[in-house]
This record gives C-alpha cells, sequence and structure tokens, in this order.
C-alpha cells in the first residue's frame, strides 16, 4: 500500500494535514497529529500494515497492541477517503 498520488502531505511543528488534489475524490482536509503524521511519511513509500507497526513502536515508547490499534484505524481512516493506493 501506499499514499495516493491524488493527495499532498505537508507536516509542521507536530501537525499534520493532508490535503487531496482537484483529482481526488475527496472533498476537505484531513488534520493529524504525530502517529498520523508518522503513519503518513511511511506510506509515501510501499510498504505495508506490519511495517508500519513495526517502525512505529520503534519511534514511539507505547504497548504494540495500542500502535497496532492507532495504525489499523489511522489505516481504516485513510482508505474510507481513497488516500492509500492498495
Amino acid at each position: 500500500m501506499k499514499l495516493n498520488k491524488d493527495f499532498i502531505l505537508h507536516i509542521a511543528d507536530g501537525e499534520t494535514v493532508l490535503v487531496p488534489t482537484g483529482k481526488a475524490k475527496f472533498s476537505g482536509v484531513v488534520r493529524g497529529n504525530k502517529t498520523l503524521g508518522a503513519v503518513l511519511e511511511l506510506l509515501r513509500d510501499e510498504t505495508t500494515e506490519v511495517k508500519i507497526v513495526s517502525a512505529m513502536k520503534a519511534r514511539f515508547d507505547a504497548p504494540e497492541e495500542i500502535i497496532s490499534r492507532d495504525v489499523k484505524k489511522a489505516l481504516e481512516g485513510l482508505r474510507k477517503i481513497g488516500a492509500i493506493d492498495e
């Protein structure tokens, strides 16, 4: 899976903003925290959910089950708006 090219990612000062281009079917702006930002950064390149969870475990001090749950929730939301190519 990978971030859809019809979305532009901007991360600054701990805030994440995902903006669709005119070609995207989604209309709006997605704002998120450092966790969503980390997930989206990893989605810039082809990856899997397992690889994202692994990278997040190395970056954040949290139990794996919480990281896994948060990654799953983020990916579900991104899929709903068409921001992920699979």
